[in-house]
């Protein structure tokens, strides 16, 4: 009996693991021939690729292999979303060491086909490959089904900036693993954000139509995300920290962060002073912001936190109450 994928092998892996993702209407052909073919009635494809690395992006003693296969899904249908579009399909790639165990890579499968239930989506296709480093690439394709696709480059002077799904939660849930307070009630929340990301992806799609200018998934951190609008509209963004709502959740996880003095807490500041800190510069939400041009209210479960200005010569792209923020986001390669 096979316990670990070498023991399977390369074509018994992609046979158990394909076995398991369903067919759908945008698939002409899926996994089992050199490549897929996908519907594209539309004729445009809309396309995103993100790579997760083991010790960079996941922890095996923080995440399952469901936790982690729904996180590839969710961060990769997020940017699908964030164009205006919904994920018609995946390509899936693995590159594991062969102990890998085989229940492992299973359990990962799982996690893959549940978020792809949520998000409307199959797996037609991929690669593996052996290697020391865990790693997962996934590649998204999209339909605008004949709508306009929502850009970064279309905010104008006099938008409104508003935000949906979580914000600050994943970053908190990061600090609290290392805090090792994840598995504290109170923490339960963010630590599950942290783990596996529940993006908004219908919103994507809603905010186009109801005319959004510019949008996109907030995976670095909304201040430093909204200044890549900023940076391609040729305009300025002000966020307004009184329009950021902390949920219950996070507002619990920066109070357990305090007391156990991370600097996520804000030790010695109040906990909504705290929470908003994260929800401006924590990475890895998945969250939507978009520009709405005056006259067209956002969507239901939108929230209107910021505004379009005329970019300032010398000045930041984007400002917190008229003020460069403290701490903008995440960058790969500086830290």
């Amino acid at each position: 009996m096979s316990s670990t994928i070498g023991d399977l092998g390369e074509f018994g892996l992609i046979a158990r693991v394909t076995a398991r993702f369903p067919e759908t209407d945008d698939v002409i052909l899926g996994p089992g021939d050199d490549a897929a073919i996908v519907s594209a009635a539309d004729q445009r494809v809309v396309a995103s690729t993100d790579v997760l690395v083991e010790g960079r992006h996941f922890r095996l003693d923080w995440s399952s292999a469901r936790d982690i296969g729904h996180k590839a899904v969710a961060q990769n249908a997020a940017d699908i979303a964030a164009m205006g579009a919904r994920t018609t399909a995946l390509l899936l790639g693995l590159a594991a060491p062969k102990d890998l165990p085989l229940a492992w890579a299973e359990e990962f499968a799982e996690g893959v086909r549940e978020e792809c239930a949520v998000v409307g989506c199959t797996v037609v296709g991929g690669d593996t490959v052996g290697s020391p480093t865990l790693t997962v690439s996934v590649t998204a394709l999209g339909s605008l089904d004949g709508a306009c696709s929502v850009r970064r480059s279309g905010a104008r002077p006099g938008d409104s900036i508003a935000v949906t799904g979580p914000l600050g939660l994943s970053a908190a849930g990061l600090a609290l693993f290392q805090e090792g307070l994840a598995d504290e009630d109170a923490a339960r929340t963010a630590a599950a954000e942290h783990r596996s990301p529940a993006p908004p992806y219908a919103q994507g799609p809603r905010a186009a139509l109801a005319g959004a200018r510019a949008m996109l998934d907030v995976s670095d951190g909304l201040a430093q995300d909204l200044g890549h609008i900023a940076a391609a509209s040729g305009v300025g963004i002000d966020i307004r920290r009184d329009a950021l709502d902390p949920a219950p959740g996070l507002l619990a996880a920066v109070e357990l962060l305090a007391a156990a003095g991370h600097p996520a807490g804000g030790v010695g500041r109040p906990p909504r002073e705290a929470a908003v800190d994260l929800m401006v510069s924590g990475g890895e939400d998945h969250a939507l912001a978009a520009a709405f041009p005056p006259g067209a209210a956002p969507p239901d479960g939108w929230s209107v936190i910021g505004a379009v200005r005329e970019a300032a010569p010398d000045g930041p792209r984007v400002t917190v109450d008229g003020r460069p923020p403290e701490r903008s986001g995440w960058d790969h390669f500086s830290r």
